[in-house]
């Protein structure tokens, strides 16, 4: 009786065995499931960059507002007959100037 009992909890040991500690065991799931979580958040991340980046290109394509925000911030153009003024904090370098002031 001791050996048959013996046996079968050997077996059921042999048989838990690939559950809990071999290729395809529940630790493996764990570490397969926070991968997917992980790759998920990045997912939604770039979704949301795409989302972003995607309504730029059309308003770009449609709008001539966009544009124009783009060359007066970017690249310092103003419209023709407008004025711009540019306030410096006392003791501050003017930009563009790369030559030191006598």
């Amino acid at each position: 009786m001791k050996l048959l009992t013996l046996v079968l909890v050997t077996l059921i040991a042999l048989i838990q065995y690939p559950l809990w500690l071999g290729k395809g065991s529940w630790m493996r799931v764990w570490e397969v499931d926070q991968q997917i979580r992980a790759q998920r958040e990045i997912n939604r991340k770039l979704q949301a960059r795409n989302a972003a980046l995607d309504a730029e290109v059309r308003d770009l394509k449609q709008g001539f507002e966009a544009i124009e925000e783009r060359a007066r911030s970017e690249l310092g153009m103003i419209k023709q007959d407008e004025v711009f003024f540019q306030i410096l904090e006392e003791g501050g370098k003017t930009p563009g100037r790369n030559a030191p002031s006598p």
